[in-house]
């Protein structure tokens, strides 16, 4: 222990002699155990004081600063810092250096004892636990259920981080930035997406029903032993975040199939997937998506009009955003696509609370230099019973239980209200006209019909990109009844498989 600045520190007793339990220790060269009582203890940290003895005390130590030398502490060069660290003891055998070094330290409030094998001539060290290590008694645990009630000690664990009972600064950070109302917004540079009034625009609407409560297992039993927190962020999820917003049509580049990958029904990655069945998974315990980069962006930006927190990757492959083309023209691409995304439903104090989809499908018509948009729609397929993943913590660390469930989201939909035009255009004198003049009504646009010369149909490219996110699909899956009359028809057995949800999207 480091030289205190309070005399009274030598004397001081640890909580776990306070509560009457005794401290073994061994002290003398024959390696024997005894208890240590707190007389004894007091004077063993009085001897180590170094800074404060007035005793020549020899100190047998290793680690840096000593080079493993004995070292001669006397009133003389009591100021010498390397003996206040020092440690009382003979060395590891075989004269190997200790794993704990020369900093040893007693800190209060709490201790715990370290280190299982004890070494002859050594004394046990005590310091603070750290997140789920050390010793702990129910006391502080059970007279903060007593003053908060279950509710408030919900909330006071979830900010209490390293579970150690108390709420330090940064611990409190979150609570004070939402009292406040400065939780920084997440503000991305390339998230503005900012106009050019020569480009053309469209408008984009979002259409938002409600996840049905009904639908989900647990509502069988009335959410018995479901928290109202946990399921706040759901229930109070009711409309869209943004219910129509203005793009410009090159925001919708990234949909363009990369370069030289022209054939119908080929799958491209706008998004790639970084994880695999080999690489694990990305963390439960988060509240903000990462900054959006590059081609993730237009696609966070969409998916924030359902809800301000997108993760546009989600924890669990396979992730990210799949395209292929099922139609070309002289000028124009069909491009559908395949969404991999969920969203945080919660904020802090409140555990995380994640809302998965099953996928979000769609398909957008655009010029092949991405100056004008035909049509677009995203969409997450409601043709299924169960159609959204739901998991929520109940705990502040990787390690907390978790709760999942599955149910039905009727409708989570965007859709263009038109192709994109020009906000401004030029009369036959090359005077600026606004397309949306004062009075109201927008100026009426024509457009050509597209010849397709090549197509594919919705279904096709459906599965080939199911394929892609779900390699197992290259088998062919069959609905319970069509399996018998293939297998009674090729002479081969079935083999059935039950499940929860649909294995082939995120919702199971």
């Amino acid at each position: 222990m480091e030289g205190s600045p309070h005399p009274q520190a030598a004397s001081w007793a640890s909580p776990w002699e306070a509560a009457g339990h005794e401290m073994w220790t061994q002290t003398d060269l024959g390696g024997k155990l005894r208890p240590l009582n707190l007389k004894t203890r007091q004077t063993m940290l009085t001897s180590r004081d170094c800074s404060r003895t007035n005793k020549s005390i020899k100190h047998p130590t290793r680690g840096p600063g000593h080079g493993g030398a004995r070292h001669l502490l006397s009133p003389s060069n009591t100021s010498d810092r390397r003996c206040t660290r020092a440690r009382v003891g003979g060395d590891l055998p075989g004269g190997a250096a200790a794993p704990w070094g020369p900093g040893l330290r007693s800190s209060a409030p709490s201790w715990q004892r370290q280190g299982r094998p004890q070494l002859p001539g050594t004394f046990r060290r005590w310091r603070r636990p750290r997140g789920n290590q050390g010793l702990r008694t129910q006391e502080p645990k059970e007279s903060a259920l007593k003053a908060l009630g279950t509710e408030g000690l919900f909330l006071f664990s979830s900010l209490d981080t390293d579970r150690d009972m108390y709420i330090s600064p940064e611990e409190f950070k979150p609570i004070a930035e939402k009292l406040t109302g400065s939780t920084p917004a997440a503000s991305y540079e390339e998230e503005e997406l900012p106009l050019d009034p020569s480009e053309e625009t469209l408008t984009i609407e979002a259409r938002f029903q409600p996840l049905i409560p009904e639908s989900m297992t647990k509502s069988k039993d009335g959410f018995l032993g479901v928290s109202r927190l946990a399921l706040s962020g759901l229930r109070n999820w009711t409309t869209a975040a943004v219910p129509s917003a203005v793009f410009a049509a090159r925001h919708f580049r990234p949909f363009l199939p990369l370069r030289g990958q022209v054939a119908l029904g080929e799958p491209w990655w706008i998004i790639p997937s970084e994880l695999s069945v080999f690489t694990g998974y990305l963390s439960n315990n988060r509240f903000y998506p990462p900054p959006p980069k590059g081609k993730e962006v237009i696609i966070h930006r969409l998916l924030s009009m359902f809800h301000p927190r997108p993760f546009v990757k989600t924890r669990f492959a396979p992730q990210g955003a799949v395209a292929c083309l099922t139609a070309i023209s002289d000028f124009y691409y069909t491009v559908m696509f395949r969404i991999h995304a969920e969203f945080q439903l919660s904020e802090p104090p409140d555990f995380p609370f994640w809302f998965s989809p099953g996928q979000f499908t769609g398909h957008i018509i655009l010029s092949k230099d991405a100056t004008h948009i035909r049509d677009f729609r995203l969409f997450v397929p409601n043709h299924r019973s169960l159609n959204v993943d739901m998991e929520w913590l109940y705990g502040a660390s990787e390690s907390s239980n978790m709760e999942v469930d599955i149910g039905y989201i009727p409708q989570m939909e965007l859709e263009a209200t038109g192709p994109s035009v020009p906000s401004m255009i030029l009369d036959e004198d090359g005077n600026m006209i606004d397309s949306r003049p004062p009075s109201g009504e927008p100026l009426q646009f024509v457009f050509e019909e597209i010849k397709w010369q090549q197509e594919l149909s919705w279904e096709e490219a459906a599965r080939r990109l199911e394929v892609a996110m779900y390699p197992f699909k290259k088998v062919t899956y069959l609905p319970f009844t069509e399996a018998f009359d293939q297998a009674k028809a090729k002479n081969k057995l079935v083999h059935s498989i039950l499940l929860w949800g649909a294995l082939d999207d995120q919702s199971c």
